[in-house]
């Protein structure tokens, strides 16, 4: 009885109830619809509009240019009033080798400091005297694109951000808003950028942009072109300052050989699925940083350059021998016993000792950018150099230093070159014994990593 008196009364409102369920039924049907991931899928790729969309679905080797929406830039200090940052890329306890990305704020890309002139007057002699064998571009080849656009991509991408990153050090004039390729934010694309510290300006468009590119910054860097094969191969680049190897050696090949020909530890094993991965992937917003470090012996008798690059920045003569030697390893008896090497000289025995103040933390702060127009992956490679004498005073540091050395699995000694130096351990025992009589708390002078 109570049930009859919500049922209809006349057929008019049994057809009234009828349609007014099929409605309810329709809504109730899209709004499950909607909230499917299969449903979501579709609608994000039926107007292709983030940055984040060409991933596996586009064949290798072709990219479509995107729109980027260009971050806003923080402005820094007067670079040439900043130290070097002090980057302590070392860690107590267990190696692991991994990528040990970070992700990195758009302001963080380019970092210029105080040594930004020494850095310069280094690598402009370098590109002057080696001429392609530090600074190239190559040409496309079968199933790989020529790296000329992206490196035209690059030299505007960093004009624009160096400017307003850097707008004490950096100065640009435009062409009109109706060239406006490159231009950010709308603007009309850079024509020239001044650099103040050198006293010189650089014409965009003109000559080399990689040429330009090496006096604008610090870093070298390989700009990674996507082959019609999945494979990212390293097309054109600027390698002045790497001190161990050379850009002759490595353009061309591709991302696993780099590595593979180079001897990097458990790559096969650690690191080529997850690069080759992460290398496909990489979007055009989300630029990410690591960093890395060895130590460096650098004897003033063994420097070919003690006034210009008293560090051996350029080139690790004093580790690697001739940088124009085929064999350009040079000195190998550093760094490996392998008996199938060729055979030393005793002439050369008094070299396997060293003292702390031939010692250097070379550290390198890396980043990794995908450009929106190219879609070339680009990677930075900056050098921080400290002399071990001045690392040892910092609290908790040479304990730090020792622990890491001692944690380097073999394979990762030999690539490190740990016999080269590996008899500084005493000394690094000795500091950190001192710095705890003293009354150091490791715990709490620690700071995050990469400090």
């Amino acid at each position: 009885m109570a049930i009859a008196q919500f049922l209809p009364s006349s057929r008019s409102d049994q057809y009234l109830l009828g349609a007014i369920l099929a409605i309810v039924a329709v809504f109730v049907y899209k709004t499950i619809l909607s909230r499917s991931p299969r449903a979501k899928a579709e609608s994000a790729n039926s107007v292709p509009s983030s940055p984040t969309e060409q991933k596996s679905e586009r064949p290798s080797g072709a990219w479509v240019p995107q729109q980027y929406d260009y971050p806003t830039i923080t402005p820094s200090p007067d670079p040439l009033s900043l130290k070097p940052i002090p980057y302590r890329p070392f860690r107590w306890g267990a190696f692991h080798v991994v990528m040990d990305l970070r992700s990195m704020p758009s302001d963080e890309w380019i970092e210029i400091d105080s040594q930004f002139t020494h850095f310069a007057k280094i690598r402009e002699t370098r590109m002057d005297a080696r001429g392609d064998r530090v600074i190239r571009t190559l040409p496309a080849s079968a199933g790989v694109g020529s790296g000329t656009s992206a490196a035209v991509e690059l030299l505007y991408e960093l004009a624009e951000y160096l400017h307003r990153r850097y707008p004490t050090m950096y100065s640009v004039t435009r062409h009109s808003t109706e060239k406006s390729t490159y231009g950010w934010y709308g603007e009309g694309d850079i024509e020239t950028i001044t650099v103040a510290p050198l006293n010189r300006t650089f014409t965009l468009g003109e000559g080399d942009p990689l040429r330009i590119v090496t006096m604008l910054i610090q870093e070298d860097l390989a700009i990674m072109i996507e082959g019609e094969d999945g494979r990212y191969y390293f097309q054109a680049g600027t390698v002045c300052n790497a001190g161990t190897w050379r850009l002759e050696d490595k353009i061309g090949m591709p991302l696993e050989d780099i590595h593979t020909s180079g001897g990097v530890p458990r790559y096969k094993s650690n690191l080529e699925i997850s690069m080759t991965r992460y290398f496909r992937r990489m979007n055009i917003d989300k630029p990410t940083t690591r960093n890395n470090y060895s130590f460096q012996v650098v004897r003033p008798s063994t420097n070919p350059f003690p006034d210009l690059d008293p560090s051996e920045l350029g080139w690790a003569a004093s580790m690697k021998g001739d940088e124009d030697l085929i064999e350009h390893e040079g000195r190998r008896w550093l760094t490996d016993t392998d008996s199938s090497l060729p055979e030393i000289s005793n002439d050369n025995a008094e070299l396997t000792e060293v003292e702390p103040s031939m010692i250097w933390l070379r550290s390198e702060r890396e980043t990794l950018r995908r450009l929106p127009r190219t879609g070339a992956i680009i990677f930075t490679i900056r050098v921080y150099q400290t002399p071990l004498v001045e690392l040892v005073k910092e609290p908790g540091v040479p304990g730090r230093i020792a622990s890491a050395i001692r944690s380097w699995p073999e394979d990762v000694a030999i690539y490190r070159a740990k016999n080269a130096f590996e008899g500084i351990l005493d000394y690094l025992d000795e500091c950190h014994a001192k710095q705890i009589a003293e009354g150091l708390n490791v715990e709490e002078v620690s700071k995050p990593f990469p400090y």
